[in-house]
């Protein structure tokens, strides 16, 4: 289905979310943390397909919940076998891994770039096993396929519409880590909040990361630590950020602890997924989001694979076709000038062809 966001945002419709509330009546089953015990679907179909989390469960509200969705998706579908296992930290990847090649597997997903290398080696050591690195990348393997996200285009549609919202005109960003899966989606952030002050001659000040020296950003550490996600969120609050763009997986959760303690009127912007649907506890508070389709590609490259056989070329979301994309305002909808949406819907087609670069 082709469509634009800013389309569906006006009309207050959203196949995708949809989609999305529709996967998650069915909860992922709950598995021992940090081995590689996994549970598999009963069915008669004889094709397999399993994944191995990044540290946190199948219902992370964020990449592994939405990869997850993607598997039932098609076990739905299909009527294929899935097998899971949950990564409770990095020294469970490896056996984890193991596990579903032992499991004879027809094709394995490595949630998260986190395990991109743990996947890369067990590429290497079992070729005769098909591998798929959600967020990471491949060093040649025939047996390995990345799914990469062009994470800083619909990130630059969002740094945009921040500042547009902003009463301050001073909006945040913060990260889970420092390493360029997550950086991509500051720096669009960063140049699309930019591209308002250039368009209106209104100054805009983008705090917690500048593209020219990334190392001295605002990171977490990991994406677990909410308490430090908290402090980070109430300093940016505290130096009048109103819009805040936390990269950091589900510790949205603690910038919303920060904004309710600090009684301003403070919106963030969620990542991944629609984080209006899948945790509308926060509908109030998410001005929208940027997703990664997540369970878009793990449907279709089980469905490839079923169909064609499994081939190492990379797939690649982007808003082109739809793979990563601006979600619908919800909550917001009202609130968002048509001026602004027609001008999003303008970088966005100029994205989409090529004729600017969201990441500079």
């Amino acid at each position: 289905m082709t469509h634009r966001n800013w389309r569906i945002a006006a009309a207050g419709i959203s196949a995708t979310a949809m989609l999305i509330m529709g996967a998650c009546a069915e909860a992922p089953t709950e598995e021992t943390a940090g081995s590689s015990e996994t549970e598999e679907a009963e069915t008669n179909d004889d094709f397999l397909a399993c994944a191995v989390s990044d540290e946190g469960s199948w219902e992370d509200k964020s990449f592994n919940e939405a990869a997850y969705e993607g598997l039932l998706e098609a076990e739905e579908e299909f009527g294929i076998s899935i097998r899971t296992a949950e990564s409770n930290s990095v020294e469970d990847f490896e056996p984890n891994l193991t596990a579903m090649v032992n499991a004879g597997c027809d094709v394995i997903f490595a949630v998260g770039f986190d395990l991109a290398d743990s996947t890369n080696e067990a590429a290497e050591a079992h070729p005769d096993s098909h591998f798929v690195t959600i967020d990471g990348h491949s060093e040649g393997h025939e047996n390995l396929k990345a799914v990469e996200y062009a994470s800083a285009e619909p990130s630059y549609l969002a740094g945009y519409l921040a500042a547009a919202y902003s009463s301050t005109k001073v909006v945040g960003t913060y990260a889970g880590v420092n390493v360029p899966a997550v950086t991509t989606f500051m720096d669009g952030f960063y140049y699309g909040a930019k591209a308002y002050e250039e368009d209106t001659g209104t100054e805009v000040t983008v705090l917690g990361y500048d593209p020219e020296n990334p190392d001295a950003g605002d990171y977490v550490g990991d994406f677990s630590d909410s308490g430090r996600a908290k402090s980070i969120s109430a300093g940016l609050i505290e130096n009048d950020a109103d819009v805040i763009y936390p990269v950091a997986g589900g510790l949205f959760s603690a910038t919303s602890e920060a904004i309710n303690e600090s009684g301003k009127d403070v919106v963030f912007i969620g990542v991944d997924k629609d984080i209006a649907v899948t945790s509308p506890e926060y509908s109030d508070q998410v001005l929208v989001s940027v997703e990664k389709r997540m369970t878009n590609a793990v449907f279709e490259i089980i469905e490839q694979t079923m169909a064609d056989g499994f081939d190492s070329e990379s797939y690649v979301g982007s808003l082109e076709n739809e793979g990563t994309v601006l979600s619908s305002f919800h909550d917001f909808e009202g609130d968002i000038d048509q001026e602004i949406l027609d001008r999003l819907q303008e970088l966005e087609e100029e994205i989409s062809s090529g004729s600017l670069d969201p990441s500079q």
